[in-house]
C-alpha cells in the first residue's frame, strides 16, 4: 500500500511537471490567460481522477479544444466559455448516466482523424505570431485570411524571438531524442526563461502580455446568463461536450491497453462532466482526459487515481508559491511547445495510412480535415459522421445480395453469378428460391423488384432463405412485404426460412404472421422444402 503511494506521488509530480508548460500554453493558445490554464489543471484535473472510471486517467485542458474556446471566446467573451463549459459538463453527465459512453466509441475513425489532424493545422497556424514575434495587432480568425496577413507584415518579424524560438524547438526535440524520460518541456522553458532574463533579451514575454495574473485559486462563482446567451451558446456546449467524451474515452482505452485495466466509459463521461461543471464555476477552461500526460503517468509508475490527484496538488502549490516566476516566460518558447503538441495531434502517420487505404474513407477524411481548417469544427464533424454514416449504408446495401437460386442472376457488382445448391433437384415445378444475405434497408428495394422482374413467370411456391440476414429496418421490411404481397396477388405461396431475432421481431410488430393466408414461416431451409413438396403435393390432388 505504502509502495503504491509512493509511486502514485512519483508519477504525479512527473506528470505536473510535464502538465505546466502545457496548461499555460494551451490556455494562451486558446485566448485566455495562462491562470486559467493552471486553475483547469488543477481543478478538472482532480475530478477527472477521483470520480474517473480510468484508474490512471489524467485529466487538464487539452489542445483539441484550442479552437473552439478561441472562437467562443471571441464570439461571446470568456463568459460565454464559462457558460458553454458548464453546459458542455452537464451535457457530459447526463450522456454517462444515459450510458452513451458506448456510443460515443462508434464515431468514425476517419472523422477522428480528420479533426484531430485539422485541429493541429490550426493549431501550428495560431502560433507563427509569436514564434515569429511579428509586430501585428488582430490576427484573422479564417484560415486562409490568417495566411494572408502574416505574409503580408512578414516583413515585421523579429530575429531575436525566432532564435529563441528555435532554440526550445531544438532543446525540446534533442532532449525527447536523447533523454525520452525528462521533462523536455519544462527544461526548455527554464532555461530559455533564464537565458531571457539574465541577458535581459528583449522578448515578448507573459509578464508583457499579462501583467496582472493572479496568484492562488479564484472563488467559485456562477457564470452570468440570460436566455439569448444560452440559446447562442448551446452549439458550443455540444462542441466541447463532444470533444471531451471522444478524447477522455480514446485516452482511456489507450491506458487500457498499457495497463491491462478496462475502464468504464459511462462513469469516466459522468467525471468529465463533473470536471467541467467544477473547472467552469472556478473560471478555468474546458478539460478532458490527455492522452500524453495518462501515458506519461503510466510510465511514471502510476497505478492508482491518486497519481492524478498528486499531479492536481502540486501544480496548486506552483500555484499558491510560484506564480510570479511565469512572467519571465517568452511567448516564442510556449509557441514552440505548441508547435510539438501539434505535430503530436496531427497523427500524420495515420492520415497517411488512412489515405492509402480506401477511397471512402480517404473522402471522409479528406472532408472533415477540410472543412475543420477552411470553416467550422462544429460543421466539420457534423458532415463527416453524416457522409461516413451515408457511405457506410451504401457499403452495406452493395454488400447485400439476393438473387434466385439454380438461375444466373446479377448480383449487386453487376456480373453474372450462378448459385450451386445440391438440393436445387429435390423442388418440385413451380417452386423457386430467392436467396438473401446481409442485412435488408432502403438499398434492397429496387434489388427485390429486379429478381422478381428477372425471374419472369411468377412461381407457385416462392421460398425466402433469410438464414443471413442479421437485421431488417423499416425500408427493408417495406420492400419485403410489397415482395410477399406481389406473390399473394398473383395467387403465390411465400415461404419464409431461416429468420433472425430481429428481422422476425420485425415483421411479427408489423402483423406478418404464419397464420396468414399464403405465407410460411419455418425454421430452416430443408423445412422449407418439405413443406414446398407438401404444398405442391395438395395443390395437385383433386378436390
Amino acid at each position: 500500500m505504502l509502495e503504491t503511494l509512493k509511486a502514485d506521488m512519483l508519477a504525479g509530480l512527473t506528470v505536473a511537471i510535464v502538465a505546466l508548460p502545457l496548461a499555460m500554453a494551451l490556455a494562451i493558445a486558446s485566448g485566455a490567460s495562462p491562470d486559467k490554464g493552471l486553475v483547469t489543471a488543477v481543478i478538472a484535473g482532480f475530478l477527472i481522477s477521483f470520480l474517473g472510471g480510468s484508474r490512471v486517467q489524467i485529466g487538464g485542458p487539452t489542445g483539441a479544444f484550442i479552437v473552439v474556446v478561441f472562437s467562443v471566446i471571441a464570439d461571446h467573451g470568456y463568459d460565454g466559455l464559462v457558460l458553454a463549459t458548464m453546459l458542455a459538463g452537464i451535457i457530459l453527465i447526463i450522456a454517462g448516466y444515459a450510458k452513451f459512453g458506448q456510443v460515443i466509441k462508434y464515431i468514425p475513425y476517419p472523422v477522428i482523424t480528420g479533426f484531430t489532424t485539422g485541429i493541429a493545422v490550426i493549431i501550428a497556424t495560431s502560433q507563427i505570431k509569436d514564434f515569429l514575434g511579428l509586430k501585428i495587432g488582430q490576427v484573422p480568425a479564417d484560415f486562409i485570411p490568417k495566411w494572408y496577413f502574416y505574409f503580408e507584415h512578414i516583413e515585421t518579424f523579429d530575429a531575436l524571438t525566432l532564435i529563441i524560438g528555435l532554440m526550445t524547438l531544438a532543446i525540446i526535440l534533442i532532449l525527447k531524442r536523447f533523454t525520452p524520460k525528462w521533462p523536455s518541456y519544462l527544461i526548455a522553458i527554464i532555461l530559455i526563461s533564464g537565458l531571457v532574463y539574465m541577458l535581459q533579451i528583449p522578448v515578448t514575454t507573459i509578464g508583457l502580455r499579462y501583467p496582472d495574473i493572479p496568484s492562488g485559486l479564484p472563488l467559485p462563482e456562477l457564470p452570468v446568463w440570460n436566455t439569448e446567451k444560452f440559446l447562442e451558446i448551446i452549439p458550443a456546449a455540444f462542441t466541447i461536450a463532444f470533444l471531451a467524451g471522444i478524447e477522455a474515452l480514446l485516452s482511456a482505452t489507450v491506458a487500457d491497453g498499457m495497463t491491462g485495466y478496462k475502464h468504464r466509459s459511462n462513469q469516466e463521461l459522468v467525471a468529465q462532466g463533473a470536471a467541467n461543471v467544477a473547472s467552469a464555476l472556478f473560471g478555468g477552461l474546458p478539460a478532458t482526459g490527455a492522452i500524453a500526460r495518462t501515458a506519461t503517468n503510466i510510465k511514471s509508475g502510476g497505478k492508482t487515481p491518486m497519481a492524478g490527484i498528486f499531479h492536481a496538488a502540486f501544480i496548486l502549490i506552483f500555484i499558491l508559491f510560484l506564480t510570479g516566476v511565469i512572467a519571465y516566460i517568452p511567448l516564442a518558447a510556449l509557441s514552440a511547445i505548441l508547435f510539438i503538441v501539434a505535430w503530436n495531434m496531427s497523427e500524420i502517420k495515420h492520415f497517411i495510412h488512412i489515405f492509402r487505404l480506401s477511397k471512402s474513407d480517404r473522402l471522409v477524411m479528406i472532408l472533415t480535415f477540410s472543412l475543420t481548417v477552411l470553416v467550422d469544427l462544429t460543421v466539420a464533424i457534423g458532415v463527416g459522421v453524416t457522409l461516413a454514416s451515408l457511405l457506410f449504408m451504401h457499403q452495406m446495401s452493395q454488400s447485400a445480395t439476393l438473387y434466385a437460386q439454380g438461375r444466373k442472376i446479377r448480383d449487386t457488382s453487376g456480373e453474372q453469378r450462378k448459385e450451386e445448391d445440391t438440393q436445387r433437384d429435390e423442388l418440385p415445378e413451380g417452386v423457386e428460391v430467392f436467396r438473401i444475405t446481409g442485412p435488408i434497408f432502403f438499398g434492397m428495394a429496387d434489388k427485390m423488384l429486379e429478381t422478381m422482374q428477372a425471374i419472369g413467370e411468377m412461381p407457385k411456391t416462392l421460398i425466402v432463405r433469410m438464414k443471413l440476414v442479421p437485421y431488417m429496418d423499416v425500408a427493408g421490411l417495406n420492400a419485403l412485404e410489397n415482395m410477399i404481397k406481389t406473390c399473394q396477388s398473383k395467387g403465390s405461396q411465400v415461404i419464409l426460412s431461416g429468420l433472425q431475432p430481429q428481422p422476425k421481431d420485425m415483421l411479427n410488430k408489423d402483423g406478418v404472421r404464419d397464420d396468414q393466408k399464403n405465407i410460411f414461416i419455418v425454421g430452416n431451409y430443408e423445412e422449407a422444402i418439405a413443406l414446398s413438396l407438401k404444398l405442391s403435393q395438395d395443390n395437385q390432388s383433386p378436390e
